[in-house]
């Protein structure tokens, strides 16, 4: 295999700027095809982004013989079975987050990977952001220290999440994202914490759920690290604009890093050292993600993100889901 030729399944909003293009820019990779069921939505995704090569129907992508890798990037709801199916034709897969419904459907995933000769990396992709890599940085040269506890806050407005009646808003349905907001947010701040502190020995949550629907309108995460260190993060979906905040910071013996998952500044402040690190994030910011996933295709590089990383993100979300009173 010198090259992978990309198929995309579900060729909606994220597909469009944040990774769509970038399977077309990286180096050794192609995009030969896309799909989604509304034909003439497909059809102008085709001719905008140039793409030979649309259909309706996933299984054109998943048995076409000039394919080798297919991107998973519908709702959560059917990514057991398009993962499934892929994995089946022996094709690559580079799988949208969260990994499935729950951690019983990636768990099968995992089963699925092992009788295939496919690979699978998760589009965990703000691990290749270069925000997040310079906070990785940081910690390995002990930039602040032994770090002893996270503090994550990411608050958001209701006018912005809940609307009751728009109905085709499925990140509010559980049957199809398998937690609301939570569940679409939460993987990428959870996976980064995996990245930076390795396992979990203990977690608790605590939530509630929101009025207009039967998904968590706040949920109360607290983590133990294998190496001590200490998590709390509290995701709450109903607070005033205002109020709204999305920031993490990491404390240590001798200082703290600060830094925003939307944004691209990570500030370091120890009592020698003030600074804020500035950085530019790629136009398609999947890109930097997607290139590591086709190299680890290719067998260049390690797996940026693994299925076993996928479940474990899975695992933790639906333990902090469970209240505890």
């Amino acid at each position: 295999m010198k090259e992978i030729n990309w198929g995309i399944i579900g060729c909606g909003d994220v597909a469009e700027v944040k990774s769509g293009p970038a399977f077309q820019k990286v180096e050794n990779s192609n995009l030969l095809m896309v799909m989604r069921r509304n034909e003439a939505k497909v059809k102008d995704f085709a001719q905008r982004h140039e793409v030979p090569l649309w259909t309706t129907n996933a299984d054109d992508i998943i048995h076409d013989p000039n394919i080798n890798a297919v991107y998973i990037a519908t709702p959560p709801s059917s990514h057991l079975t398009y993962t499934i199916q892929a994995l089946k034709a022996n094709k690559n897969v580079y799988l949208e987050k969260p990994m499935a419904l729950n951690p019983n459907e990636a768990n099968q995933i995992c089963e699925a990977l092992v009788n295939s000769t496919g690979k699978l990396t998760m589009a965990h992709y703000r691990r290749k952001l270069p925000a997040f890599l310079k906070v990785k940085e940081l910690l390995e040269n002990n930039a602040i220290g032994e770090v002893l506890h996270v503090d994550l806050q990411v608050l958001q407005s209701k006018n912005e999440l809940f609307v009751s009646d728009k109905k085709e808003n499925w990140r509010v349905q559980p049957e199809i994202s398998g937690g609301g907001y939570f569940y679409d947010l939460a993987p990428h701040h959870i996976d980064l914490m995996l990245h930076f502190f390795g396992e979990i020995d203990e977690m608790h949550g605590f939530t509630k759920q929101s009025n207009n629907s039967h998904v968590e309108e706040i949920v109360n995460g607290v983590l133990s690290f294998k190496n001590g260190v200490q998590f709390q993060g509290i995701w709450n979906f109903n607070v005033s604009e205002v109020d709204q905040k999305d920031q993490c910071i990491i404390y240590g013996t001798e200082g703290s890093i600060a830094f925003s998952f939307f944004g691209s500044k990570v500030h370091l402040n120890t009592e020698i050292d003030n600074k804020e690190y500035k950085f530019n994030n790629p136009k398609h910011v999947q890109e930097p993600m997607i290139k590591a996933t086709v190299d680890y295709f290719l067998g260049y590089s390690k797996n940026p993100c693994s299925a076993l990383d996928g479940l474990t993100v899975m695992n933790i979300l639906n333990q902090l889901k469970k209240s505890e009173h």
